[in-house]
């Protein structure tokens, strides 16, 4: 569904896993995965930090490699209770158990032999985990602005490389098979930035994942209480990623069937004023109402499996390749 090579069309160029493709029948000059220097801006290749130009080597926070500490210092909108309750959330909550599903069918359907993945915005580790569980052999690496989420991400990831990282300010150079930002584009203003750090960071014949909330009409507290700076339009996130140097072979809507009952919901807390907790209504969803709609998206799913793409939905999934 789309053009573009596929990922392993050429011998994977993870930093993890590097390899000498000077008998490569490939005539294009290799291009070597680098980390770059967030002091000096250089690009180096060797298994630390420490950039050999200006010796800057990042510390740690939290137990974990910061990359830009002092972005989470700044920072203040996310607590360390929030990643406690978003992990209990995740486990059981019907929307985030089909996004994983959707996630997990996506790298199989476009990305089949990708070797490396990174994705941005890990939070708790939970869609990392579940890329774990399908894909065992798939190198994974997770960055988190805020290092609390680090924390549980740890847990459910023992030995994957996890550092605190800004999304604006990627360090890599042609690194990853594919990176993927999952509900954090629409938490950045400058997500054009973040669109081109992404195009850097991965590597040719690669691509990117991504999911965001759709249609601004939705706009609600929720919105509010999750520190939401925007909800696409289809066309605008096509046209970012595509001047972001990518080209988009899938783009659909999930949460479709639902999306009634969505702006319903919307509408009436943006009427009313509603002040109640935004998350109550996830934490406080019946076993039995969670259920249903988790058979719902999954219905959904088999269409989009099957080819069809909806234009509207509560969120919407884009999936592109770096040429």
């Amino acid at each position: 569904m789309g053009g573009g090579p596929e990922i392993g069309d050429e011998e994977p160029r993870s930093s993890h896993a590097r390899k000498d493709r000077s008998t490569s029948c490939d005539l294009r000059p290799a291009v070597i995965p680098m980390k770059l220097c967030n002091t000096c801006d250089k690009a180096f290749d060797q298994v630390n930090w420490q950039c050999p130009y200006c010796l800057y080597e990042p510390e740690k926070v939290e137990g974990h490699l910061a990359l830009a500490p002092h972005v989470a210092k700044e920072d203040k909108r996310f607590k360390a209770e929030s990643f406690s309750s978003l992990a209990k959330l995740e486990v059981r909550n019907f929307w985030f158990r089909s996004r994983n599903r959707l996630l997990i069918w996506a790298i199989h359907q476009y990305f089949p032999k990708a070797e490396s993945l990174l994705e941005i915005g890990c939070g708790t580790g939970f869609v990392l985990s579940g890329i774990r569980e399908a894909f065992p052999k798939l190198i994974l690496s997770g960055g988190e602005i805020h290092p609390e989420g680090l924390t549980f991400a740890a847990e459910r990831l023992p030995g994957v490389e996890l550092f605190q990282m800004d999304g604006r300010r990627i360090p890599f150079r042609e690194e990853f098979d594919v990176i993927g930002a999952f509900d954090v584009l629409e938490h950045i203003k400058e997500d054009e930035e973040v669109l081109s750090q992404m195009y850097q960071a991965t590597r040719k014949g690669g691509g990117i994942m991504m999911t965001v909330p759709h249609h601004p009409f939705l706009w609600s507290p929720v919105d509010d209480f999750a520190h939401h700076v925007r909800r696409y339009k289809t066309q605008e996130l096509r046209d970012k990623v595509e001047r972001a140097g990518f080209s988009v072979v899938r783009l659909t809507s999930f949460v479709c069937f639902l999306l009634p009952l969505v702006a319903l919901t919307r509408f009436k807390k943006r009427l009313t004023r509603d002040e109640s907790d935004p998350k109550d209504d996830y934490f406080k969803m019946s076993s039995l109402t969670n259920s249903a709609f988790e058979r719902i998206l999954d219905a959904e799913r088999t269409l989009i499996h099957a080819g069809f793409s909806f234009p509207a939905g509560a969120s919407m999934l884009i999936v592109a390749r770096r040429n």
